[in-house]
């Protein structure tokens, strides 16, 4: 994009209370049938609204047609059974119920493809389309079929593959891959996690992004970053690796973080998308809060490369509070916009 400092957000926003209940993650659809699919599309142009008249840049659907980031694809999926739930730790923090992979795992059909080809009638603003990372697709099952986690990887970063392709040929122009998963797990990141992610975006000609993050702004999260000390340096060890991938652009947590902003050296040549909005609160940053976040970030990110976006999915937010806070990252970035350019 040619604009100087485009925003973005990570993912997620919250959706119409008439669509599912409010400031929840999983919450249930209120609508059915063919009413719940014209009301996605309706939340698809009411997002589209808020981030169009907050200033965003770089538009997405904020997962409006989900229920979650990454259950929501699996579902579409062959070989996972949803009746059949164990337990599992997620991500080393929380337990959670999950389904199993029973069988060999294979998309029958497109995914997303209909709703980013509605978003692209809709606008003409570059637009972002998240995917779930195959290392965090992996985190949130119970496998009694391939019984290693890096081969149902490769199997779901074959999947992804497909459904970028075609996600990229309806119009969409930035493909992200979400792989919280990347702060937890480096072992498998330096064994195969990076070449699985890489799978998935191999032969997208449009620009491929990762975003790694310390989680939505809920207990189980929270709780976890209060263990992770006075400097939060997950990221040291798996930017490195990224910087020398095939992936274009990098999308992490810096407001309200202990992340050390010198980290952002270690992806030297990336674009980066650099999380100057806290989702763990309800409190509004100030412009100039943004602003000073953005300038931090310029010592060790080229202005033609740097992003401002938001730490994480703002789902768990109330749409008043959301709209607030994306407000605030545009008018943060045209400070910083207007410096630089004299």
């Amino acid at each position: 994009m040619k604009k100087l400092l485009p925003t973005s957000t990570a993912g997620s926003l919250p959706k119409p209370a008439w669509l599912a209940q409010p400031e929840t993650l999983w919450s249930p659809w209120k609508l059915e049938g063919e009413e719940l699919n014209e009301g996605k599309q309706d939340a698809l142009r009411v997002v589209l609204h808020d981030q169009q008249s907050s200033g965003i840049d770089i538009v997405s659907d904020g997962e409006q047609t989900r229920q979650h980031f990454v259950t929501t694809f699996i579902e579409n999926l062959s070989g996972v059974d949803f009746e059949k739930r164990e337990t599992v730790r997620i991500r080393d923090r929380y337990d959670a119920s999950v389904p199993t992979v029973v069988g060999e795992v294979s998309r029958q059909r497109p995914v997303f493809v209909e709703d980013a080809k509605f978003l692209r009638a809709q606008t003409d603003r570059p637009i972002k389309w998240a995917l779930p990372g195959p290392m965090t697709m992996i985190d949130t099952l119970y496998d009694d079929h391939y019984k290693s986690r890096e081969k149902l990887a490769w199997e779901f970063a074959k999947i992804l593959n497909q459904e970028a392709k075609e996600l990229e040929a309806s119009g969409v122009d930035i493909i992200q891959f979400d792989e919280p998963a990347f702060n937890v797990f480096f072992d498998e990141v330096s064994d195969w996690g990076i070449a699985a992610l890489e799978k998935a975006a191999e032969g997208l000609k449009c620009e491929t992004a990762v975003h790694i993050c310390y989680g939505y702004g809920i207990k189980a999260n929270n709780d976890w970053k209060k263990t992770l000390g006075a400097e939060w340096r997950q990221y040291e060890d798996v930017f490195p690796k990224l910087q020398n991938s095939t992936i274009d652009m990098i999308s992490l947590e810096c407001q309200h973080s202990r992340v050390p902003m010198d980290l952002i050296e270690l992806l030297r040549g990336k674009k980066v998308m650099v999380g100057a909005i806290d989702v763990a609160t309800d409190t509004i940053e100030t412009p100039e809060e943004v602003a000073d976040i953005l300038r931090k970030a310029l010592q060790f990110v080229d202005a033609d490369k740097l992003y401002p976006c938001t730490n994480c999915g703002m789902a768990p937010l109330s749409r008043s509070v959301a709209r607030d806070k994306l407000t605030a990252l545009s008018a943060g970035a045209a400070i910083v916009r207007c410096e630089l350019s004299g």
